[in-house]
């Protein structure tokens, strides 16, 4: 197991500790930069448990002993910004909330860069280069996700659409074609209507391409996935850092897709965007008592 994965995997294990360790993670959670200063004397003290308590919690994470736990913590907050679990609390501070969620949003994203496979998005891109036409679906807040891949991706000269409504998903999908591509975006992957509409999409020819859990129904059903997992729980809480990893691998595509296409591709992009010129402002206009 990479250290980096150390944080992440205590989080991931809470709930089967004991309380007495589950007051050592808590400690460690709370501040680990901290907590890799600690002698075992005195994070024992601060978890108000036994020094045994520590090792034995060391060992159940494959550490030899309390100093090569603190090595391992140590390489864990080398390889990347931490996960810390730390909720938002009913009484949160403004300073205090908007902390914890940009920080949860940076280590997620932290986390899933690291483990997001490059001959995947390779793949994923050689199916969007030789699409007819690309279909993006989503709902809830992966709707929203599916939208903006469709701004991105019109770019590209090929039809492209977006559909947040499962009847029109449907519809879409047991309509498909060879050479129709559809991109399914669902963070659980346990969406019942999205499996459902994937395996459609898959018998009629269209290749489907999943952004969504490892191991999934809906990744099952998918031709090819970009899979990433966050410790998000998306059955309590509002999607927050999910949405944040779904546009960013949207933007990681539509980047694969443009490098693949080539300079010549450039200047049709350039089009586009010299196109919205005429609708802004200029970047500072005069005061109308300014000279000319």
């Amino acid at each position: 197991m990479a250290h980096h994965d150390l944080l992440q995997r205590i989080r991931q294990r809470l709930e089967e500790l004991n309380r007495s360790e589950r007051k050592v993670a808590d400690v460690i959670l709370a501040d680990p930069a901290r907590a890799t200063g600690l002698s075992i004397a005195s994070l024992a003290q601060a978890a108000s448990v036994s020094e045994p308590t520590v090792n034995r919690f060391c060992r159940s994470f494959d550490a030899k002993g309390y100093p090569d736990f603190k090595i391992k913590l140590a390489q864990s907050l080398a390889g990347g910004t931490p996960y810390v679990s730390q909720s938002v609390e009913p009484g949160d501070a403004a300073a205090d909330y908007t902390r914890k969620i940009f920080g949860a949003t940076i280590a997620a994203l932290d986390e899933a860069s690291r483990t997001l496979d490059p001959a995947r998005i390779e793949r994923v891109v050689d199916y969007l280069i030789q699409a007819k036409q690309i279909h993006f679906f989503g709902l809830g807040a992966s709707g929203a996700v599916a939208q903006d891949a469709q701004h991105k991706f019109f770019r590209f000269n090929l039809p492209v659409t977006s559909y947040v409504d499962v009847l029109m998903q449907r519809m879409v999908a047991s309509a498909c074609h060879t050479g129709d591509v559809v991109v399914v975006i669902s963070w659980t992957g346990r969406t019942r209507e999205l499996v459902d509409i994937a395996r459609l999409a898959r018998e009629s020819g269209a290749v489907v391409l999943g952004i969504t859990a490892p191991g999934s129904p809906l990744a099952r059903e998918c031709t090819e996935t970009l899979e990433v997992a966050t410790p998000e729980d998306t059955d309590v809480y509002m999607p927050m850092t999910s949405r944040m990893i779904q546009l960013t691998l949207i933007d990681v595509l539509a980047t694969g897709v443009t490098l693949r296409r080539g300079e010549d591709f450039l200047p049709h992009l350039k089009k586009i965007k010299d196109s919205l010129l005429e609708t802004r402002y200029p970047s500072r206009e005069r005061a109308p008592h300014e000279p000319q």
